[in-house]
């Protein structure tokens, strides 16, 4: 079997948020890339330099791309046969019980099966259960003609990348990678330092790379629950949580320092909230009962209904009835600086008010006002100033750049309005500004 170690053209299988940065980037290194996908929309989108996704750079990168002739998308599987290297890329949510709900890497994997031919890599990159690889995808792929590991090759490499600095992070995070043999691996490897340029990881084996990813989703889930208990441990004394992370943060430990995340309203996205229980299911399967990220989920899915709580108790402590109370709602989606709404936090949030009685308005100036009615029941408010007027509590649950200038000096809310930080961590000097300028303030922990 020969191997093309300059693999000069790549398939992006799923264009969805992962597959269209990841094929942008590609392509701006000076590869030829194609993405392939079975929605017509989102194709056609791409096609015309308009991805659906809020990422820092994606449009214009995508148009950059475009514009050479080294990116195009389609929703032809066929094209998959005239390229070097296959990159899998589409969604792997869970179902209600924790297991892989594999029904589109099933698809994908159908679909490449008649297309492929000798001498290619295939690399899936969705996150999946430690063995998907292995026992799911390579016997999928299979055919009588063609074996994994002795016609093409086949790894696994996790994706790892943060939504609104993702292109960033593919141009400097290192790549891990595992293959189904030592072939793969080596393949694997040269492909992704031609492909993105950055240092690579190798691993044993597919499990051992696909347990990466679990790895760092299952630490930052827990950390962020730390991070919410020591923030309500906190609010027992009247005790700023920033303060207390900040200085629990300067004692060396290990091969670097305590680093202890920041508290929030909660936890969203479609990673963060999906691979500990992955991690759960597939321990169970194995007979090991693992007890750190069922905690970790709770303690994180609990605090959307905490934030709502401390509002509507600053509510009746200045007075206010719930009933009565106007409470606006700034950023829907799921952390700062993104359009994402799966998962996040704010629904329960506003749920919650809207149970108390609380006039509810929300304004989110990057999410998609159509996709935030339809999650909410709410039409959003246009503006931060239509949102806030005669608000008893500014709630502040996404602070997008666009939220950084806001002059709370000229803003028409009610008298002593609660500003509520879910995600904005104001700076001391603002809460004092804050504070001078009449309004009240309460953070998570804060």
């Amino acid at each position: 079997m020969s191997e093309d170690t300059s693999a000069q053209s790549v398939a992006v299988i799923g264009t969805g948020w992962v597959g269209s940065c990841i094929a942008a980037a590609m392509a701006d290194r000076g590869l030829d890339v194609v993405g392939v996908d079975v929605d017509a929309g989102r194709v056609a989108e791409l096609n015309a330099g308009r991805p659906r996704f809020e990422e820092p750079g994606l449009a214009e990168l995508t148009g950059r791309g475009l514009a050479a002739g080294r990116l195009r998308f389609t929703t032809d599987y066929a094209v998959v046969s005239t390229v070097d290297v296959i990159v899998i890329t589409v969604g792997t949510p869970v179902n209600d019980d924790g297991s892989l709900a594999d029904d589109q890497l099933r698809g994908a994997c159908r679909a490449l099966r008649p297309n492929l031919r000798p001498g290619q890599l295939l690399v899936l990159k969705s996150t999946v259960p430690p063995g998907t690889t292995r026992h799911l995808v390579a016997p999928l792929l299979e055919s009588d003609r063609m074996r994994a590991g002795a016609d093409f090759r086949l790894a696994f490499t996790p994706e790892r990348l943060a939504e609104s600095t993702a292109l960033a992070e593919l141009r400097q995070l290192p790549i891990v990678v595992g293959g189904l043999d030592r072939e793969s691996t080596v393949a694997a490897t040269r492909f992704w330092r031609r492909a993105l340029g950055v240092p690579v990881t190798a691993q044993d084996s597919l499990e051992a790379a696909e347990i990466v990813k679990l790895a760092d989703n299952w630490w930052i889930d827990l950390n962020i629950a730390l991070a919410n208990e020591l923030a309500k441990f906190c609010d027992l004394y009247q005790v700023d949580v920033l303060d207390v992370i900040a200085a629990a943060n300067a004692i060396p430990k290990g091969g670097g320092k305590v680093n202890i995340l920041f508290p929030s309203v909660g936890v969203g996205g479609s990673c963060l909230t999906k691979d500990p229980w992955m991690v759960w299911q597939a321990a169970r399967q194995r007979g090991l009962e693992i007890h750190s990220t069922r905690i970790g989920r709770e303690i994180n899915d609990a605090m959307p209904a905490y934030t709502a709580q401390v509002i509507l108790h600053e509510l009746v402590e200045a007075g206010r009835d719930p009933a009565e109370a106007v409470v606006a709602v700034l950023g829907v989606a799921y952390k700062n600086n993104t359009a994402d709404l799966r998962a996040t936090p704010v629904r329960a949030v506003v749920e919650t008010l809207t149970k108390a009685g609380v006039q509810v308005r929300v304004h989110d100036p990057v999410a998609d006002p159509a996709e935030v009615e339809d999650l909410l029941k709410l039409r959003p408010s246009r503006t931060v100033e239509e949102a806030v007027r005669d608000a008893d509590c500014v709630a502040v649950l996404a602070l997008h750049r666009q939220f950084h200038d806001i002059d709370y000096a000229k803003l028409q809310v009610a008298r002593s309005c609660l500003i509520l930080d879910g995600r904005a961590y104001y700076p001391k000097e603002m809460i004092a500004e804050l504070r001078r300028l009449g309004y009240r303030y309460r953070g998570v922990g804060r």
